[in-house]
């Protein structure tokens, strides 16, 4: 090209957690790198995510916080760069930052704080960033060839950093994977992960919708104890959205609406010690009262001194096992993420290369790893930005 601003050492498909990270690092090395993003603005689902604070990194973020066909795959990316790493470049930046629980670090202020580090250490980087850039087609010869809205590019390293399928109003598509299947590589079936579940429309949840209640969920080989909230379509809160990611449709959830408790040995206690209150009133002490109605509605809400022991047995097992087939969750418009993507066979884990690609690197969401609710995407974004970045 005649143009040098067209030509580069790499380029990086896609704007986000994952291409701006991989830029940065490897602008650092003295690569001439550019970004295209077909947004108008950069960060889109960085400034959303942490209700708007960014849940930027978990401290405890290691390999076993991550589903992938191939559950090791992340382990060398995530060994090379750590959420200590991380953490160091947000205090460079003199961003205040707060634990909010569980390790899950949150912007004091502002999601903007972090995509405007990613930006500053990227122009600092020397990398051009072209947004408002719609890549109409990838060829390859000797080089990446990238015809778009903007121009022609060309590089010898192209990074597919195109994200996933969740939440498309904010601009996500499916050009990486198709991408992808374009050089020949394989993709993991995709579905959306840390959503909320829908509920059978018999079941009715509308009368419970804003309850909140502490559970413990399990599907498959996932188990998580945090907050589960009922809405007029289903389930949602952290827990749900945990488990979700384990969840196949079909499959049977299992909820302890009473987690840590023995409500069986209570009940049976207090009707030892002559309790006569309605069954509805003793549980509502401790747990939501819409809920407890809810469960009694069947007939089971009677005074307790004239329950049998077997009856007070079924009661406390109605909420410590309520077993539950979703009809659906609410789609990839409330996903976090996407579950599935390239298949990690494809890639070397040292670099994200395409074995059978050389050159071409995929980084982030678009690739089969996803991370557990709390920072463990946006981790994953840095560790596998940082792998590619090195490498390139």
């Amino acid at each position: 090209m005649n143009d040098p601003t067209r030509s580069c050492d790499v380029l990086v498909i896609g704007g986000g957690a994952a291409g701006l990270f991989t830029a940065l690092t490897a602008g650092r090395r003295g690569r001439a790198v550019v970004v295209l993003d077909h947004s108008p603005a950069l960060g889109r689902k960085i400034l959303i995510s942490g209700g708007g604070r960014c849940n930027f990194t978990n401290l405890g973020a290691g390999p076993e916080h991550y589903l992938s066909a191939n559950p090791h795959f992340c382990k060398s990316a995530l060994a090379r760069y750590s959420p200590q790493d991380f953490l160091a470049l947000v205090e460079r930046h003199g961003i205040a930052w707060h634990e909010k629980k569980l390790g899950q670090l949150f912007c004091d202020g502002s999601a903007k704080q972090i995509v405007k580090l990613l930006v500053d250490e990227c122009e600092a980087a020397g990398v051009t960033i072209v947004t408002g850039c719609a890549v109409a087609a990838v060829e390859r010869d000797q080089d990446f060839r990238v015809a778009s809205s903007r121009g022609d590019f060309r590089a010898p390293r192209l990074v597919l950093a195109t994200g996933g399928l969740s939440i498309p109003t904010i601009g996500a598509t499916d050009f990486g994977y198709r991408l992808a299947a374009q050089f020949g590589l394989a993709v993991v079936p995709t579905a959306p992960a840390l959503v909320p579940f829908t509920l059978p429309g018999s079941w009715g949840s509308a009368e419970l919708s804003g309850v909140s209640a502490d559970a413990e969920v399990r599907c498959g080989d996932g188990a998580f104890r945090e907050n589960l909230l009922f809405t007029h379509a289903g389930l949602s809160g952290p827990a749900i959205l945990q488990i979700s990611s384990y969840w196949h449709p079909g499959e049977q959830v299992i909820i302890d609406l009473a987690p840590g408790r023995d409500l069986a040995a209570e009940l049976a206690a207090a009707k030892a010690a002559g309790a006569k209150a309605l069954v509805s009133t003793f549980l509502s002490e401790q747990l939501p009262k819409r809920l407890v109605q809810r469960w009694l509605a069947q007939g089971g809400d009677r005074p307790l001194n004239q329950l049998a022991a077997r009856e007070l047995a079924a009661i406390a097992a109605s909420f410590h096992a309520w077993e539950l087939v979703p009809a659906g969750t609410e789609g990839y418009r409330k996903a976090e993420v996407t579950r599935g993507g390239i298949d990690t066979r494809e890639l070397s884990s040292q670099t994200m290369e395409a074995r059978r690609v050389p050159g071409l690197h995929c980084v982030g969401e678009v690739v089969d790893v996803t991370g557990w609710l709390g920072g463990y995407n946006f981790q994953w974004a840095w560790a596998s930005g940082h792998a590619a970045g090195s490498a390139v």
